[in-house]
Order: C-alpha cells, then sequence, then structure tokens
C-alpha cells in the first residue's frame, strides 16, 4: 500500500463474525477477515501448514480494515467500540502501529473546527472566536464517538437545526461524548436526557455537558429505551445516532416514549440498510419528513402519526 495505514482490528467470538463484519464494513468495504474455526488437516500435508495458522485460535475472529493517513483512526476506533457495546459483543480492538498513548492523546491533532451550519463544533482546548450568529459546541470527546467528524454525526446536527427545539424536551438514545444533547441545549432546548449504554460514554457526555454550561442535561446509563426516565412526561423531540439493527430494534416501542408528531432524527444507517430502516419507520406508524445523505450514510427525520 503505497502511503502511510493504520491497521484496526477487532477480535471477537466467532458466532459474532457477521455481525462485527457489518460494523466495520460501515467505515470500510475492504476488511480482512482471519477465521480458522472451519479450518481442518484433511487432504493437506501438516508440514506445509504455517505454524501460526495450526496454533490459531479457533473460538475467535478477527475483522480488520485499514485506516490511511489522511482519516482519524481515533475517530473509526470510538465508532467501533460504540456500535459493538450496543450490539452487546465482547470485543478487543488494537491498532498495529499506534500506542496506548498514541490513542489517548495524539488524536487530538486530527480534531479542529468543524463547521456545521450555524453550529460550530470547537475542540475544548482549542480557542476560538465565534461570530456574533454562531452556536458554539465544545467538545473533548475522550474515548466516547462522537466529535462531529463522522458522517453519521454530522447529518444529525443539521437536520436538528431545522427543527425549533425552543422549550422542547429531548430524549437522546446512544449519546456517546453527548455531541447531540449539548447541541440541543445550544439550540434552545428546555433539557435533555441521554442515554448510553457504555458507563464510560456516560462519563464522559456528564463531563462534556458540564464543561459547556449546559446544567439542563442529564446522562444516565441505558440499553436503549429501558432506564429511560418517563417521570417529566413524554418527549417533544428524540435524536438516535446508532446502528440500523438497533434502530430497527427500538422502533416499535418509541411511541411510549415521545409526544405524537414529534420529530425523531435517526442516522448511523448504512446506505445498504436504508430501506429496511425506511420500511420498519412506516410499519411503526411514522412518516418520514425530510432525509439526508453524505458519502454511505442516510440520516431521517421522521415523525410519529397522531393517534386515532
Amino acid at each position: 500500500m503505497a502511503g502511510n495505514w493504520t491497521r484496526l482490528t477487532v477480535k471477537a467470538k466467532t458466532k459474532d463474525l457477521d455481525s462485527v463484519s457489518a460494523v466495520m464494513s460501515m467505515l470500510d468495504n475492504g476488511l480482512m477477515i482471519e477465521d480458522y474455526s472451519d479450518f481442518s488437516l484433511n487432504g493437506m500435508y501438516g508440514e506445509l501448514v504455517d505454524e501460526s495458522i495450526l496454533e490459531a485460535d479457533r473460538e475467535s475472529v478477527k475483522v480488520s480494515i485499514f485506516v490511511p493517513e489522511e482519516k482519524n483512526v481515533f475517530e473509526y476506533r470510538a465508532f467501533l467500540e460504540e456500535r459493538l457495546s450496543v450490539l452487546g459483543i465482547e470485543y478487543e480492538i488494537s491498532c498495529e502501529g499506534l500506542s496506548e498513548d498514541d490513542w489517548a492523546d495524539s488524536w487530538k491533532q486530527y480534531y479542529k473546527p468543524i463547521p456545521l451550519g450555524r453550529v460550530t463544533v470547537v475542540p475544548a482546548w482549542e480557542k476560538y472566536e465565534p461570530r456574533a450568529d454562531e452556536v458554539i459546541v465544545r467538545m473533548d470527546p475522550g474515548m466516547a464517538f462522537g466529535t462531529g467528524t463522522h458522517e453519521t454525526t454530522r447529518l444529525v446536527m443539521l437536520l436538528m437545526q431545522d427543527e425549533d427545539l425552543s422549550g422542547k424536551r429531548v430524549l437522546d438514545v446512544g449519546t456517546g461524548s453527548g455531541i447531540l444533547s449539548i447541541c440541543a441545549s445550544k439550540l434552545g432546548a428546555k433539557s435533555c436526557n441521554a442515554y448510553d449504554i457504555d458507563p464510560v460514554a456516560v462519563k464522559v457526555a456528564r463531563d462534556n455537558a458540564l464543561s459547556d454550561g449546559c446544567t439542563n442535561i442529564t446522562v444516565e446509563v441505558s440499553d436503549l429505551l429501558k432506564n429511560v426516565d418517563l417521570s417529566g412526561g413524554k418527549y417533544d423531540v428524540c435524536v438516535a445516532n446508532i446502528v440500523s439493527d438497533i434502530i430497527i430494534r427500538m422502533m416499535p416501542d418509541l411511541g411510549d416514549y415521545i409526544t405524537d408528531g414529534a420529530p425523531v432524527i435517526l442516522s448511523g444507517i448504512i446506505d445498504s440498510r436504508a430501506d429496511e430502516v425506511r420500511e420498519c419507520v412506516r410499519n411503526c406508524g411514522y412518516e418520514i419528513e425530510r432525509e439526508l445523505y453524505e458519502n454511505d450514510w442516510t440520516a431521517l427525520l421522521i415523525k410519529k402519526r397522531a393517534s386515532v
């Protein structure tokens, strides 16, 4: 390969190969899969087989992609960690050529202010002078997904700006770094209840909300809608930047948590699964109001049909 590349590898149980491959293909279609679960020496001379194959773990698989130097490998890794955690998959991630110190700190060189409509996402450690009409979201994503560099995050933030969030209660499912809740708060939301299955992401999101002065954001651990707080009534807006399979799993229950006509913004939808998600949301009683696209990703703005 020409140029500098980082090999990003996920090791998981053999039974999860299809799910891991599906998630990794959202980042790159050039997957390298190491799966020796069905390997047999029948009809082969053992001495001609590489010793590493003979000693390979038959219970696990490795799926790798090669990330070019101009891409943010750290955002890729955070994306994989969030999506695999949501799917309940046990995994290990390695970055060949990168140390853990690289992962913890050096990624910051790739993260610069990102203008998205009238909102600009600014790294927490960088000085930035906003324009008079500019909404600033300051982020230190830490080990959680969501810096604004990934297409799925950008699409949600652009769709959010076309909705009037003033005085609205917002539900954020799979919050990651908390970036969408912070954006909603800055756009006038009354309150934001954010949830993530990953306790690390919950801590990161809480810290980001506090650092950005968003005292109206509550962040808790939840597997999708399981622990969502309804003590204040149903939500006026919902955002969910998660994987297609999880969107489909969530949709039949979402109506119990949002008001009739509430805008719901769904992202994390790879184009090859978009028709499946569209069919699901329609079958669950929603109308598709808008769609946005970037590269291989689709985001949907849907609204629940009024109860008859």
